[in-house]
C-alpha cells in the first residue's frame, strides 16, 4: 500500500508546485505598471509603481493619478465616476501620492476630488469615497438618490487600519493613525490617533 501511495503523493506535490508557479507567473504578467498598455490609460502612473493582479475594477483611468514607488494591492477598485467612459468635471479626480501602499480588497471611488498624500499606507478592505447616497425621498429608490460630492484628503505619512471607511468631506491630517474598522467623517488633525464610529481622537502623537 505504501509503495503505491508514494508515487501518487509525489505526483500531487509536483502538480501543486506547478499550480503555484503558474499562479505566480500570472500575477507577475497581469500586474499593471507605468510601461504596460493598461498603465498608459492612467492620467499619471509613476515610476516603479504597480497595481497587483487581479484588480477588482478600474474605471476612467485618465482621471486617476498614481505617484512613484506606490503599490496597490490585488482586488482593489479605483474609480473616477460611476461608469466607464463618464466625463468627469475635475482632473485628476483621484490622486494617490508617492510611496503609498493600498491594501488588498480596498476601494477608492471618486467623483470630484480624493487626494491621498505621500507615504500613506492602508490595511486591507479600506473604502474611501467623496460621494454618498441620499435617502430623503421615500418615493425613489436609494440607488437613484445621490448627495453632493465633498472632497476628501488624507495627509502625508498617515496609516488607515483594516476596514476603515472614509466618508465624503473627511480631512485626515498628516501622520495620523486610524484604528481598524473606524468610520471617518469631518476633520482628524495631524499627529493624532483616532478610532471608532465616528472616529474620534484618542491620542496625540508628540512631534
Amino acid at each position: 500500500m505504501t509503495s503505491k501511495l508514494n508515487p501518487m503523493l509525489h505526483v500531487k506535490r509536483a502538480a501543486g508546485e506547478l499550480v503555484h508557479r503558474g499562479f505566480e507567473s500570472v500575477q507577475r504578467l497581469g500586474a499593471i505598471g507605468p510601461g504596460t498598455r493598461r498603465g498608459k490609460r492612467f492620467g499619471r502612473f509613476g515610476d516603479r509603481s504597480v497595481i497587483c493582479f487581479p484588480p477588482a475594477a478600474l474605471f476612467n483611468e485618465r482621471y486617476i493619478h498614481i505617484g512613484a514607488h506606490t503599490m496597490i494591492g490585488p482586488y482593489v477598485t479605483l474609480s473616477a465616476g460611476m461608469v466607464p467612459g463618464q466625463e468627469c468635471l475635475t482632473d485628476p479626480v483621484v490622486r494617490i501620492g508617492d510611496r503609498c501602499l493600498i491594501g488588498k480588497g480596498s476601494g477608492i471611488v471618486g467623483h470630484l476630488s480624493i487626494e491621498v498624500g505621500d507615504d500613506v499606507w492602508t490595511g486591507h478592505h479600506v473604502y474611501i469615497t467623496d460621494q454618498n447616497h441620499g435617502y430623503d425621498d421615500p418615493t425613489r429608490p436609494i440607488s437613484l438618490q445621490t448627495m453632493p460630492e465633498r472632497p476628501v484628503s488624507i495627509g502625508n505619512g498617515s496609516w488607515l487600519g483594516h476596514g476603515t471607511v472614509v466618508l465624503p468631506g473627511a480631512t485626515i491630517g498628516e501622520h495620523v493613525v486610524i484604528g481598524a474598522n473606524s468610520v471617518v467623517r469631518g476633520e482628524i488633525p495631524s499627529f493624532t490617533v483616532a478610532a471608532g464610529n465616528p472616529a474620534k481622537v484618542i491620542k496625540h502623537i508628540p512631534h
